[in-house]
């Protein structure tokens, strides 16, 4: 049975960093196309960043440049380095594996002063 479980969140001054974690079980990490996505209630979850198999990285505009994801095979857990962070980065973080698709339970994170 697969399962991801993000942890890392919580509340964060504006220019503040966190690192988001997803632990994968149940499946190779390195073997599928996985991303994080957000959600701020009303609206739709947004892709932020996503990895493919190969290793290639995309973000979305509104992060690029201050946020970082990153894979550990080994550990089998995906990382989202979130640096310089804004109040409009305020939302429930959640990790996902592609084809077939699974996601995590999500982590909220908060930016605010």
């Amino acid at each position: 049975q697969v399962q991801l479980v993000e942890s890392g969140g919580g509340l964060v001054q504006p220019g503040g960093s966190l690192r988001l974690s997803c632990i994968m079980s149940g499946s190779n990490i390195e073997g599928f196309a996985m991303g994080w996505y957000r959600q701020v209630p009303g609206n739709q979850r947004e892709l932020v960043a996503r990895i493919t198999v190969d290793g290639s990285k995309t973000y979305s505009d509104s992060v690029k440049g201050r946020f970082t994801l990153s894979r550990d095979n080994g550990k089998n857990v995906m990382y989202l380095q979130m640096d310089s962070l804004k109040p409009e980065d305020t939302a429930v973080y959640y990790c996902k594996r592609e084809f077939p698709d699974y996601w995590g339970q999500g982590t909220q994170v908060t930016v605010s002063s």
